[in-house]
């Protein structure tokens, strides 16, 4: 569904290993944690707290709230407002939001 734009000089650009529910992502340095999810094919990473429904990213500008992830142990984490980094642990986000 979604598709890297070509960068102009792709041999420049530095990959991170992430973690998303367990599993090996690769990133590009400097994405968000939405955006390498999506680029991943990952479409859901939270779901609601009503009717369980799976969400995703939507704006990708921190409005929405629909990529809330658990970053490192963190709740609540608006995943397309926080770069990722080499070795970072992303989780899924199930039902209501915990509160810290």
């Amino acid at each position: 569904m979604f598709k890297r734009l070509p960068l102009p000089d792709t041999s420049a650009q530095k990959s991170v290993m992430v973690y998303f529910d367990g599993q090996q992502v690769t990133a590009r340095d400097g994405d968000t944690i939405a955006a390498a999810l999506l680029a991943a094919g990952v479409e859901a990473c939270r779901t609601t707290p009503v009717s369980g429904a799976p969400r995703g990213p939507y704006c990708m500008m921190g409005v929405c709230f629909e990529c809330l992830v658990e970053v490192d142990g963190v709740p609540n984490v608006q995943g397309c407002q926080i770069l990722v980094k080499d070795g970072m642990q992303i989780r899924s986000q199930h039902g209501a939001r915990r509160l810290g």
